[in-house]
């Protein structure tokens, strides 16, 4: 552009008319390929000199009608003074100033980047004039390309959201059980297996409990898979609200749950579990306005006290609950603690 104007400006050239038409439709061509409006203006008055067809489409008047104009015969007073202050500091500008404009006209509303270059003086002249040149650059295909891009990283974030979610939940799947919301059996187990190593390292012990719903009554039974099914859920809401954050509890049969209470001897679990089968023993659950009621056999074995291994741990805890079903159930019974025999 720089060079271009020079060009144009220099009286030396042979034919410079001829040469200023030349570049001018080249540049017209050169900027009709991107949809750029050109305007070139007397800088002192403020005259266009020449515009291309763009500009003159978006002006909204033939080319012959706007060469020789001001902004103030062509546009409303408020845009024809914003354009015209843009201008002036490109005058008082010392190289090429790039601005923004929205600009309200002919019933739309658009947004352009504007580039404009004021020729330099001709320091054999000092009195010849000088030209504002112009280019306009119309910012809604990029800005609809940002809005495109924006959406696109949003659907983007959504669905990755919603892919953790789906892993989470199918995650969650395979370690929870649906019905009681509790851990699943081999899940449970794993951590009985780490607890045990723990407390063989840190000489501590821990207990587990293995809880029996008891024989349903005839309201749950008169109900059938809805019946059990609420019980079921109860029990996993019970558990869940009465363990602590290092506990675990899972349901480790049909009708069959299992606690590990970590770093829990056999008197406080025995407390704890009294404490939940009272619990288990008031709760009423309602079903389709329907109260039912259900108790359940508890059996309390620990490590290291009543078992020195896993297996012995869940052998004394079966032994313990069977005790408990024995005695009718709706009871907490413990294992037998085990005493070495002196040598």
């Amino acid at each position: 552009m720089r060079m271009t104007m020079e060009t144009m400006t220099a009286d030396r050239h042979p034919e410079p008319r001829r040469l200023q038409a030349a570049l001018a439709v080249l540049l017209d061509a050169v900027l009709a390929r991107g949809d750029e409006l050109l305007s070139v203006k007397d800088g002192s008055s403020g005259r266009y000199l020449h515009v291309n067809t763009a500009m003159a489409q978006w002006l909204g008047r033939p080319v012959a009608e706007i060469v020789g104009c001001i902004d103030a015969e062509l546009l409303d007073a408020p845009l024809a003074t914003a354009m015209r202050a843009a201008e002036q500091a490109a005058l008082a500008h010392d190289g090429p100033l790039r601005s923004e404009h929205r600009c309200d006209w002919l019933g739309s509303v658009r947004d352009f980047d504007v580039l404009r270059l004021l020729t330099p003086a001709d320091p054999g002249a000092a009195d010849a004039p000088r030209w504002l040149c112009a280019v306009w650059t119309d910012l809604a295909p990029q800005r609809r390309h940002e809005d495109q891009l924006r959406t696109a990283l949003a659907q983007i974030e959504a669905q990755q959201r919603a892919h953790d979610a789906l892993r989470r939940e199918l995650s969650d799947q395979a370690v929870r059980d649906a019905a009681s919301g509790l851990a699943t059996r081999s899940h449970f187990d794993d951590q009985v297996r780490r607890e045990v190593d723990l407390s063989m390292r840190e000489h501590r012990e821990f207990a587990i409990v293995f809880i029996d719903i008891d024989p349903p009554t005839a309201a749950v039974q008169a109900l059938g898979e809805a019946g059990r099914r609420r019980v079921l859920e109860a029990v996993g809401r019970l558990l869940r609200g009465g363990t602590r954050a290092m506990d675990a509890s899972c349901r480790y049969e049909d009708q069959r749950f299992a606690v590990l209470l970590s770093g829990v001897g056999l008197a406080t679990a025995h407390s704890r579990m009294e404490g939940l089968r009272r619990q288990c023993a008031t709760q009423i659950v309602m079903h389709e306005g329907q109260e039912l009621r259900f108790t359940v056999a508890m059996g309390v074995a620990s490590f290291p006290h009543t078992a020195h291994t896993r297996d012995e741990l869940v052998v004394a805890c079966e032994a313990a609950l069977a005790e408990a079903r024995r005695r009718g159930g709706n009871h907490v019974t413990l294992a037998a603690i085990r005493f070495e025999a002196l040598r």
